[in-house]
């Protein structure tokens, strides 16, 4: 049986995919509402506590418009040294606490046989997620939408001969801190992960991208010192370990267009709309 929380996450994602269809029809409340099956004022409550803003102003940051908008900013955030505008939000500051150690050969070969892998579920604003972590820090941090025993099941894959234990620690406590309203006192998040040398760097060049900014393949390839590997940088994308932590779902399309992510468009722009929302929240 699914608790309040998971209906509750479950209607806020239908209404946030609502949205994105219908947004150039610019939907009413009451057709909104009608939609998840509430009342227009349960509706708005519930969207407000669980997202921070109103339906109407969480809209404003689905149009092709915003977004171009917000890649020029970003742009200039990261090729203007002299301007690095951002770094004094609290949003900015909480990534930079996000630090990369890539895996030595010794820990991942054999399947991870030299490695203990801590695992737990929670429950999130965008479906629930599986955390694993080594005493190093997170390794692994998905949504798990095929459920509890599915989600470990694809875990293991990637380290199948590591110990496993069903325990939260301190790690993964402070990773699903970034669910979280309150980033004022961020404590450090650490990620052992397993990868290329250009995936680690990539990766790591992805933490430059602020809270609420977005930017291109072109411009990642380019920050990465691969100007012409933006089809490499797309899959390193794709074998991205860590949901949210190593933010891939801030790389769209030149154009605006939201584009493809991992796990499905709507999931993305609700993501990227409740950044936005941090983001201007906290100006």
């Amino acid at each position: 049986m699914k608790t309040q929380q998971e209906i509750d996450s479950q209607r806020i994602t239908a209404a946030i995919g609502f949205l994105i269809r219908n947004y150039t029809l610019q939907p009413r409340l009451d057709d909104v509402a009608d939609h998840v099956h509430l009342s227009p004022f349960h509706f708005q409550r519930l969207f407000r506590e669980r997202v921070g803003v109103t339906p109407k102003q969480f809209a404003r940051y689905l149009s092709v418009e915003h977004a171009k908008k917000v890649l020029e900013e970003t742009h200039a955030t990261l090729f203007d040294a002299a301007n690095e505008i951002g770094l004094s939000t609290t949003s900015r500051l909480h990534d930079l606490f996000v630090g990369i150690e890539g895996m030595t050969p010794g820990e991942y070969k054999n399947g991870g046989a030299a490695l203990t892998i801590n695992y737990s579920f929670a429950g999130t604003l965008f479906g629930p997620v599986i955390v694993g972590s080594t005493e190093k820090g997170i390794c692994h941090m998905t949504f798990a939408d095929e459920g509890e025993e599915g989600a470990f099941e694809r875990l293991k894959s990637s380290f199948p001969n590591a110990a496993y234990r069903r325990l939260t620690d301190r790690n993964q406590q402070n990773a699903l801190s970034i669910f979280r309203q309150d980033w004022s006192k961020p404590d450090e998040i650490r990620l052992h992960l397993k990868g290329t040398d250009f995936q680690l760097k990539v990766w790591n060049t992805l933490l430059q991208i602020p809270s609420g900014g977005l930017t291109t393949y072109s411009d990642l390839a380019l920050k990465a010192g691969h100007e012409r590997a933006q089809r490499a940088v797309g899959t390193a994308l794709g074998n991205n370990p860590v949901v949210l932590l190593i933010p891939c779902h801030r790389v769209i399309q030149s154009s605006g267009i939201i584009g493809n992510y991992r796990y499905g468009p709507v999931r993305k722009n609700a993501i990227i709309g409740w950044e936005a929302v941090k983001r201007e929240t906290e100006k």
